[in-house]
């Protein structure tokens, strides 16, 4: 009894020393915001050049030898910092709930306002260490989870309206170092044995539930390859690994997984169940006709073992936004 009320007291200070984590880096946010801004308006009326930044640099370190991180490039990125969202204040306090360091990664590596509004909440909802973000970045998450959004059935939309950003339309596994060729039991094992790394792809809303997932119709069994909770959507997720190209009659056997989940599995203050037909290629004209008499909420998503060609997906986005601009216009 006594050690519980011992724990209560832990959870007191580590909640406390959390707090003033936060209250330092916001502090920190701060400072650097305050210094951009003072030399970005030194810079932009000429009064000063990158010399006079160089010599800054040098009169701190001379005169406050305690003080760390503020040598010239430092400064010159704290400029480059306040210039990055001076015109987006919406941003500006998911910008302090994020370390200098993540803020770093994202301002120096996203071009456009757009990407880095997504990492920069994307960190704050998912908790991302440092190496986790790094990751997503290399992985085109962004551009993924914009591809993913529109190549969202109607049929999932319906049924989960707040489904933005879920689903991927691709996913990539670069962390399993499969063989080539290798087998459906080859990458579940993989996927598996890397749950962490896989859930960081998934995004961590997604729990596991278990592999081999036994549904009973009838007299006979089925397996499900893997079965996920998913805590925003409140709805069980079946995915079905292929190792092979799209085929429409794989549609059948999930649909057919998602009706027993529904019937059998689902708790009655759920939602209904999604699935993801994962397969290691697709066409997607062949799957746009499989998909479009289905009234399942189901997704075909392809996984990739390598990290994608970011100027090629950034191209894919382009066009998919040119493409929604031109049927707009019309």
């Amino acid at each position: 009894m006594l050690e519980n009320q011992f724990s209560d007291v832990i959870h007191l200070i580590k909640k406390s020393r959390a707090n003033a984590i936060k209250v330092v880096n916001s502090e920190l946010i701060n400072l650097y915001w305050s210094i951009g801004e003072y030399i970005f308006k030194k810079v932009e009326s000429a009064e000063w050049g990158q010399s006079v930044v160089r010599e800054l640099a040098k009169f701190l370190e001379r005169n406050e030898p305690d003080l760390k991180g503020f040598s010239d490039k430092n400064l010159w990125r704290m400029k480059q910092f306040f210039e990055a969202y001076k015109d987006y204040p919406k941003l500006s306090t998911v910008l302090r709930e994020v370390s200098w360091s993540h803020n770093l990664a994202i301002f120096s590596r996203c071009k456009t306002i757009e990407e880095r509004e997504f990492y920069l909440r994307l960190c704050k909802q998912e908790g991302y260490s440092f190496r986790e973000l790094d990751r997503q970045i290399s992985s085109s998450l962004f551009e993924r989870s914009m591809i993913g959004n529109s190549k969202v059935p109607e049929t999932v939309k319906e049924i989960h309206p707040e489904i933005t950003n879920t689903l991927k339309d691709s996913y990539i596994f670069d962390f399993l170092n499969l063989p080539e060729p290798h087998s459906e039991k080859d990458l579940q094992k993989g996927l598996i044995r890397q749950m962490k790394n896989f859930i960081l792809e998934l995004g961590r809303d997604f729990l596991f539930v278990g592999e081999e997932y036994k549904v009973q119709v009838g007299n006979t069994d089925f397996y499900i390859d893997l079965l996920f909770y998913h805590r925003g959507l409140q709805c069980l997720v079946a995915f079905e690994l292929k190792a092979d190209k799209f085929k429409p009659e794989q549609l059948g056997q999930i649909n057919f997984y998602l009706e027993a989940l529904d019937r059998d599995v689902k708790k009655q203050n759920e939602n209904p169940s999604i699935g993801i037909l994962l397969c290691k290629d697709k066409d997607s004209e062949v799957v746009e006709y499989a998909l479009s008499r289905s009234i399942s909420p189901t997704m075909v998503s392809e996984y990739k073992t390598q990290l994608p060609d970011k100027k090629l997906l950034q191209q894919k986005l382009h066009e998919l936004f040119e493409n929604r601009s031109d049927h707009q216009s019309h």
